[in-house]
């Protein structure tokens, strides 16, 4: 999808850390890529990004924005339409699993309506207020993709172990939104492929407590993930929109 014009607009939503930050350092380095946007939350969590809009002044812009903010969502967007008229790529690469007393449960006692209203806020609400605010972007002749990072333990058909009831249940929320989204996409934005995709276990914060199980070869580096995420997207076609996919291609249960 990047080599076909050098004039391709791609935005990463969530990219201070982990797989996000991995997404803009690979774009960076794509002669395809005219100009990467970036957003974060907190900037002394994202030293290592603003860095780097530093080392490329003409090609990277970091844009602040929490995504449960629908006002911070639609002012971003807003500066993004000042600079550019149509998007290519965006990458939505924010979740959250764990965070201070926010952990994932282990038994139903442990269920409490505050963790889940964080979890849904996060890992599903944000994703379908983008999909809203950047259809205008996305109106164009080109080919673009919209990809959400959800996970394969979203998947209800897939759930054999139960537990982690907010993030589970968020993550498949997610990928009913991306689904109502890639219909509707399909009827206003048409040349727009929205997709959820699993990336597979990744070196990263987010999976840190949770690594001791996982098999070496199952484990993937940044760099390894943002790669098969990429190859992945650059197949993707048309009749692809509104499907799950793993970090290998095949198509995950819903």
């Amino acid at each position: 999808m990047f080599t076909h014009t050098d004039s391709c607009n791609a935005l990463i939503v969530g990219a201070s850390q982990g797989i996000g930050l991995g997404f803009v350092k690979k774009l960076l380095q794509l002669q395809g890529i005219n100009r990467v946007y970036a957003t974060y939350r907190q900037p002394e969590s994202a030293v290592e990004l603003i860095a780097l809009s530093d080392q490329y002044p003409e090609k990277l812009t970091c844009l602040r924005v929490d995504i449960t903010d629908e006002a911070q969502i639609s002012q971003g967007v807003q500066l993004l339409r000042a600079e550019i008229d149509k998007l290519h790529l965006v990458v939505n690469c924010v979740g959250v699993l764990h965070e201070g007393t926010l952990q994932p449960e282990k038994s139903l006692k442990q269920v409490n309506s505050e963790n889940l209203m964080r979890y849904f806020q996060v890992n599903s609400i944000g994703a379908v207020l983008l999909a809203k605010h950047l259809l205008p972007l996305f109106r164009h002749s080109d080919r673009s993709v919209f990809a959400s990072i959800s996970a394969k333990i979203g998947s209800i058909g897939d759930n054999q172990l139960g537990g982690w009831y907010g993030y589970r249940a968020s993550k498949a929320a997610l990928n009913m939104l991306m689904r109502n989204v890639a219909i509707e996409y399909g009827r206003t934005s048409p040349k727009t492929i929205v997709v959820t995709l699993h990336p597979g276990t990744t070196d990263t914060r987010l999976s840190k407590p949770f690594q001791k199980n996982v098999p070496t070869e199952k484990l993937f580096s940044v760099e390894l993930t943002v790669n098969q995420l990429l190859a992945v997207i650059d197949q993707l076609q048309i009749e692809d929109s509104g499907q799950f996919f793993s970090w290998d291609g095949s198509r995950l249960p819903w």
